[in-house]
């Protein structure tokens, strides 16, 4: 909220510099966004009186000017605008003046005529086009009778005061609002507020409820509402002193009806609406939810499409306004309005949020209505608007409020303890500087044997509720600086990781060291997003009551849909070589309350893993490099158990020819492959090859312990083999009879050809492998290796029907 430090001054004994009081609030009660003024950075603009205004010689919209500055002389000025006329007091930038955007105006000729200065528009003094008033939109701005000629302009336009503009936080919605500012500073300042209230002071004899009725069926959507009427009102610029409140506060001046409404906005944080009267549709005011797909135009001309969770204001059940966001097109106030009615209330916080949000119509009475609404000040605010109407447009305020509901102002009583509230901030505070802390925050406190203090909380801090609210009170008003410093409680116990917080850890270092870069992608995906590339599939995800978006619906069960996202991204910006993983949580619903939640490791790479050089040829990533990665980082992590890559076409995201389930002692952990090309294309990616693991099961797995075993010193003996087996005969099969029939010193065995084509008999495929042989004690003989090595292959002939060529 912009907050005027001339406007706290009306209602504050305050000498405190504007940036010093910024501060002040800032370490007390909310943040600061700014501390300015509108006159920064100007310079050399006074008010001018036009003595005179002839054509332009030689133009056909230009006028000359003779302008009196105060000085001896009147200067000459060329002004284009439509506006301009003898006798009018205008804005005048000086020669040498800087005026918005840190223009310099100097002396020069217009088409032949001399021009000393400029008149200008607010616009050409930094004010912004939502704040100055519409009706000097295509011409200078025309000031009141009573300046002065040759005065700073400043003063006249609420320039001169400081303008402290608030970040307020959710919690204290009371700070939206002149009135609790002001009740906020005099506690911290320990100054008695005068706050200045205006009364009614004559009501017609005619009664509103004869003009209006008024009914709202369920409290819960409108816990308060009330209506007024002023009859005879003639629209009108408000007063200057109005405008300059609104305008120094954001808001841009319109008429005196409008312009009062929204000052009381500003003055008590009670939002107030307007209506033509003899526009309405009828007279039985109501508020209700919309009907599905009920059509509204709203203020702005654009038809909005409700929805059944939308509340709205009805004439005669024509919705005329949505409720606390904005006023409908057809019964705004407008200059031949004659008859007001005036509306203020208290509407659901929540359905005013959500209808604001979805319909992206944020205002700054949706704003106050999202964070609270004062209960004590409803009928307040709504008094001294009319009053406020009736004495700037001239009009009579009918006899009473129509109330269709109102929710009363109650205090809260709490119970505090002396020695809790030093316990808890730390301090050493007596009865009596407890009690004067809310006496200067205004909670009437009533001190109970010698510790205990019963506070009684005002309807105006609403965010108020436990002691432990009162706590934050006491500690803000005192001084945090004055809290005292302590070092925390430290324990003996010697910091670490824990099991799994290390193997995590290692997890992501071995992804890393092998190339892959970190990702972290959301949590929250589609639908159909979260139902692919499961490991075990569940068929539904868990699903938000209230998405944030339609992208962001169901938690995800998988990881390689947010990193396929993030492989797309990467690859519209020309970025073709991507090798992301990502360590994460997802949530697998399993018939409880709450998802399951299990680690996940997760990887997506296409392009190349390794960059060509001048003895390297481009190899592109492939199901082995990647397949690789997963056996490496198995190994690294020192899994005990027999692994398996058991080929899958079942998975319908996934190449079905390019595609292994791995298996640890027969159960399944996780898959790896190429994502399916359709797919592929509804990512719009390149060829890519992914895996994900369940880390659950790994950190539940065995694992090998770190052993150390000295290098051998006895030389190593090789002896390579090539078989002839069917082609349905994998390299597994092969191994696995070869390490079954290894016998003790066999230590490696390595596939170096494959070769299936030409000169081999159908069905069949070639594979050649070295086998190597060492013993850690001694040096092997040729008979022992032959016997080893003869017990190998008669055991590929038996068992895989193998020919050795």
């Amino acid at each position: 909220m912009k907050v005027s430090y001339q406007w706290l001054k009306e209602y504050l004994d305050i000498d405190v510099a504007p940036r010093d009081l910024a501060e002040k609030i800032a370490r007390t009660s909310v943040d600061i966004n700014d501390v300015y003024s509108l006159s920064d950075g100007l310079k050399k603009i006074v008010v001018g009186e036009v003595e005179t205004c002839e054509p332009h010689p030689d133009s056909d919209h230009l006028h000359v000017c003779q302008v009196n500055v105060g000085e001896d002389e009147p200067i000459q000025i060329v002004c284009g605008a439509p506006n301009v006329a003898a006798g009018e007091k205008v804005i005048v930038a000086l020669h040498g003046a800087r005026i918005g955007d840190n223009v310099k105006i100097k002396r020069g000729k217009i088409r032949g005529v001399q021009s000393n200065g400029m008149l200008c528009a607010l616009q050409e003094l930094g004010f912004s086009d939502k704040i100055a008033p519409k009706d000097y939109d295509e011409g200078i701005y025309l000031l009141p009778d009573d300046a002065k000629p040759g005065d700073s302009v400043f003063p006249y336009l609420g320039m001169d005061d400081t303008i402290i503009d608030t970040d307020v936080t959710p919690n204290r919605g009371d700070m939206l609002s002149i009135y609790g500012n002001v009740n906020d500073i005099a506690a911290f300042y320990g100054l008695k507020p005068h706050f200045k209230e205006l009364a009614i002071k004559k009501e017609g004899d005619e009664k509103t409820a004869d003009l209006v009725k008024a009914t709202v069926n369920d409290d819960k959507i409108a816990p308060t509402y009330k209506l007024r009427i002023i009859k005879g009102v003639k629209i009108a610029d408000s007063p200057l002193w109005m405008q300059i409140k609104l305008w120094n506060s954001g808001i841009r001046p319109v008429n005196n009806v409008v312009d009062v409404t929204n000052y009381i906005l500003l003055k008590y944080g009670q939002p107030l609406h307007s209506y033509d009267y003899d526009k309405l549709p009828g007279h039985q005011f109501s508020v209700r939810h919309a009907n599905k797909n009920e059509k509204f135009t709203t203020l702005d001309g654009d038809e909005q499409t409700l929805i059944e969770n939308d509340i709205v204001v009805t004439a005669d059940d024509q919705p005329i306004a949505l409720a606390g966001t904005m006023g409908g097109e057809g019964t705004a106030v407008a200059d031949d309005t004659t008859t007001v009615a005036l509306e203020a209330a208290i509407f659901d916080p929540i359905m005013v949020r959500k209808q604001a949000r979805r319909l992206d119509l944020h205002s700054e009475s949706s704003m106050r209505f999202e964070r609270g609404i004062n209960p004590a000040t409803v009928e307040t605010a709504l008094n001294e608007a009319a009053e406020l109407i009736s004495e700037l447009a001239g009009g009579e305020i009918t006899q009473g409020i129509v109330t269709a509901s109102e929710k009363p102002a109650q205090d809260k009583q709490i119970t505090l303890s002396l020695s809790k509230v030093n316990h808890v901030l730390g301090t050493d505070l007596k009865m009596a500087e407890v009690t004067d802390i809310f006496k200067r925050l205004a909670f009437p406190a009533t001190v109970s044997g010698d510790d205990q203090i019963v506070v009684t909380v005002p309807a105006r801090r609403w965010d108020i509720f436990v002691a432990a609210d009162l706590y934050e009170e006491i500690a803000r008003i005192y001084g945090y600086d004055n809290l005292p410093a302590t070092l925390p409680v430290m324990t003996r116990n010697h910091g670490g990781l824990t099991a799994r917080q290390k193997f995590i850890r290692a997890s992501r270092h071995d992804m890393e060291g092998m190339g892959l870069d970190q990702a972290i992608s959301y949590s929250l995906t589609t639908v159909e997003k979260a139902k692919q590339f499961q490991i075990d599939p569940v068929d539904e995800p868990m699903k938000l009551d209230f998405p944030m978006s339609s992208d962001h619906v169901a938690t995800r069960m998988s990881i390689i849909s947010g990193l396929l996202i993030d492989v797309a991204y990467n690859v519209a910006r020309n970025v073709n070589d991507v090798a992301l993983y990502e360590e994460g949580r997802v949530f697998l619903p399993k018939g409880g309350e709450r998802p399951e939640e299990q680690e996940h490791l997760a990887a997506a790479i296409t392009g190349h893993l390794l960059a060509n050089s001048w003895h390297l040829d481009d190899q592109p990533v492939d199901f082995f490099q990647v397949k690789g990665i997963v056996e490496r980082y198995l190994h690294n992590l020192g899994i005990a158990g027999e692994i398996a890559y058991v080929a899958d076409d079942q998975r319908p995201e996934m190449h079905p020819g390019r595609t292994a389930d791995i298996l640890i002692d027969g159960q399944l952990v996780g898959f790896v492959g190429q994502v399916h090309p359709t797919v592929a294309k509804d990512y719009k990616i390149p060829e890519t090859y992914v895996f994900e693991l369940n880390l659950e099961d790994l950190i539940a797995a065995d694992k090998v312990a770190n052993e150390y075993h000295p290098i051998s010193k006895y030389p190593a003996i090789t002896r390579d083999i090539a078989l002839l087996v069917d082609r349905d005969v994998t390299n597994a099969d092969v191994l696995a009879v070869i390490k079954k029939r290894g016998g003790a010193f066999l230590k490696n065995v390595h596939l170096f050809d494959v070769y299936s084509g030409l000169h081999l008999p159908k069905g069949k495929k070639s594979l050649a492998y070295t086998l190597t042989y060492q013993d850690v004690h001694n040096t092997l003989t040729e008979d022992q290796v032959n016997k080893a090595f003869d017990k190998v292959t008669n055991a590929l002939v038996d068992d895989l029907g193998a020919e050795i060529r």
